[in-house]
This record gives structure tokens, sequence and C-alpha cells, in this order.
């Protein structure tokens, strides 16, 4: 059998509306919003602002006080978790991305033991910090979690040497607050809008143990990020979860049977679920607007990005410098500009930097989008306008 024969090779243009369909880019989601966000991948959230401005370009008729009120009501967590980066997932799925990010060593309790003097029983601590922040019933501030630590290691290890504690204090307890049993909450109980870093508290995720076993979850994780951002090769799902690559390509052997297996133009394999939307290349695709650091262009290896990001501006949108990824906006699927929004005098302006002309038969929907974006980001504006940028 030929190799073309056995895999079906797809164009860039394809791999782009399969990406769109399945993160919502094509037509916004209606349904309840965990299932959107499941769908659509764990999202990127250490910038706070990013996940309402993610989730409006995906849900239809997004509303923020249903946002909070998913998030008050733990159908939605946020907490660190692939990547040890700050994701958003739905309480469903969160065991099987805390396991993988555990067996990765992205959980903070790993690095807290690695250094730890033999006298303090890291795992012993955590067990116990688990136990207080779940009896307590309210989220854990994050001097109270300090307080604990410090009073648990005078009472269990009076004799440690006090370097490492005196370390793990100056970082603020983040090898215990950026640990995968909890989850980001804001200290007074209220989701306002503002960023939950700014009243640091942490939760106990009650479901969070048992885990499921590391080769169940990864296998796991693996189908979501082909659900959510498929087709994809091994190093794809790897770099997007924080793994070794031979791991992943072992988890997708186990799994191909229930795979289809395909190729992009250069002919590198791709893994796909058998009943995920691959649109044709000639779906339409109208203008969007993504957020800082949104998971579209973060989910595939570094330099296999072309499907949504054109080589000629990865260098605009990705700042090395301090590690940035800008916010954009698309046209006909590809990334096009970016965008910011700035409030002065009370008028809130969005400003669009489109990286070439913009083309006359989009511009008018491109403007309408903008509008309608910088009203839901700025509600409390007395006044609203775009700047084209062109």
């Amino acid at each position: 059998m030929t190799r073309a024969a056995a895999a079906e090779r797809l164009d860039r243009r394809a791999l782009n509306r399969a990406l769109l369909a399945r993160q919502h880019l094509l037509d916004r989601f209606a349904g309840p919003l965990p299932e959107a966000v499941e769908s659509a991948g764990a999202l990127q959230a250490q910038h706070w602002p990013a996940i309402p401005v993610a989730l409006w370009s995906r849900v239809r008729d997004l509303r923020l006080d249903a946002l909070y009120a998913a998030l008050d009501a733990r159908e939605l967590l946020m907490g660190t978790l692939i990547r040890g980066t700050l994701h958003v997932v739905s309480a469903r799925e969160h065991p099987a991305y805390a396991a993988v990010a555990d067996a990765a060593g992205a959980d903070g309790w790993s690095r807290a033991g690695a250094d730890a003097p033999d006298q303090v029983d890291v795992p012993a601590l955590c067990e116990d910090l688990v136990a207080h922040a779940a009896a307590g019933g309210r989220p854990l501030a994050l001097p109270e979690l300090g307080a604990f630590i410090e009073e648990w290691v005078g009472r269990r290890a009076p004799a440690a040497d006090g370097a490492w504690l005196a370390r793990t204090r100056g970082s603020h307890w983040r090898p215990f607050r950026t640990a995968s049993a909890f989850v980001r909450a804001p200290a007074d109980g209220g989701w306002t809008g503002r960023a939950p870093e700014t009243s640091l508290a942490v939760r106990c995720v009650p479901h969070a143990w048992p885990r499921p076993a590391a080769e169940e979850a990864l296998g796991t994780v693996v189908r979501r990020h082909l659900r959510a951002f498929g087709p994809a090769a091994a190093e794809d799902v790897a770099s997007w979860i924080g793994r070794r690559t031979p791991p992943v390509r072992e988890a997708l052997r186990r799994l191909e049977p229930d795979l289809v297996r395909l190729e992009d133009e250069a002919g590198r394999p791709l893994f796909d679920l058998p009943d995920a939307p691959r649109p044709g290349p000639d779906a339409a695709a109208p203008p969007r607007f993504l957020p800082a650091f949104d998971s579209s262009l973060l989910a595939y290896a570094s330099g296999r990005r072309e499907r949504i990001l054109p080589e000629a501006y990865r260098d605009r949108v990705y700042l090395r410098a301090n590690l940035q990824v800008l916010p954009t906006f698309l046209l006909d699927g590809l990334v096009a500009g970016t965008w910011s929004v700035r409030v002065a005098r009370r008028t809130a302006v969005l400003t669009l930097v489109p990286f070439a002309p913009l083309p006359r038969s989009e511009r008018a929907a491109l403007l309408e989008e903008a509008e309608r974006l910088v009203r839901f980001c700025q509600p409390a504006a007395v006044a609203h306008r775009v700047e084209p940028g062109d």
C-alpha cells in the first residue's frame, strides 16, 4: 500500500479550518460554559483578562455573570496545570490534567521536596495541608497557608535547617500554592472581574484525589488535545502538555486503533479523532479576536504553528524578550494583526495593528466585531471607539 493511500494528506488551509471549527471560531458555541471550555481545550489563564475574551470569541452571547457563576460554583476551575501554567478547565476534566502535570514534574510539591532537608517530610506536609484547606470550607488566603506551613515545620521538624523554609517563605509559598490540588479563588469569595492573583487564595479541589493513573491520564489528555486542536503530531501534543515526546508517541501508539492517521503537506504523521470536525478548506471563516496567550497559538510545537500564524508574523506576536504572546485578530482564519484596548477620559478605544493593509472585503466585518468586543471589554465606559490602524 502506498503512503498516500495509507494516510490522507491535509494542506495547511484544511488544518486551519479543522482548528477553527474545534475552537468555535467558525461558529460560536451555544451551550453550557463548561462544555465550551472542554471542547476548546484548557484555556491558558496567567493573564486573567484573556479568559473573558477567549470565551467571548467562542461562545454565543457570553455574559460575564455566567462566567463568574461557573467559577463560583466550581464548574470551572482555575489552577496551575500543564506546563506549570495557570489554566481554566472544567471540574470534570481537572483530575486528568492535574495527573499529567504532576507526572511531568510541573506540580509545585515536587519542586518543594527537591531540596528539602531530610527532616521535612514534604509529602506528609502536603497531605496535611490539603486536609486543612478542605476542612476550612472556604478559600485559604496566602498568609493562612504560610502560617500552617510554618507551624507544621516547627512542630514536626524543629531540627530542620531553616534555609529551605526561608527560601519557600521568600517565594510567597509558591511551591505549595501552585500545587495542582489547589485552585485559585478570590480571597473574599466573590468573582467580580478582577484578577484572582491580586487577592490570592487557594481552595482544595474536592475530587483531586485519587488521581487517575499516570498512563490513563496521559491517554485522556492526548485525546483532549486532538479534540480541541487536532489533527496533531506527537511533538505538538508533547509541547502543549509539557512532556517529552517519546511518552506521548507511545500513548498515541496505544490509542492508534481508535484514531485516524493523517499527514500534513510535509508528510509529517498526524493523528485525529474519527468523529472530530474537519470542514473543507473553503469553509467561511469570519473575523475573530484572540486574547493574549490564546491556546490556539500555543497548541503546537514551536515552528509548527503556521496553520494559524504565518511564519512572517511570528516575531510580531511572540515577544521573546518578556515571554509575551500578544492579542491577535484573524482574517480568513489566519493571524493578520494585533489589537489592544485603552480607556482615556471615559472612552474605551480598541486599536488595531494590521500586519498588512486590511482587505476591503473583510474590513467592515472586522470593524463590527471590534466594536462589539470593545463594548464587552469596557462596559462601564461612556463611549467606545475603534481605531483601524491602517
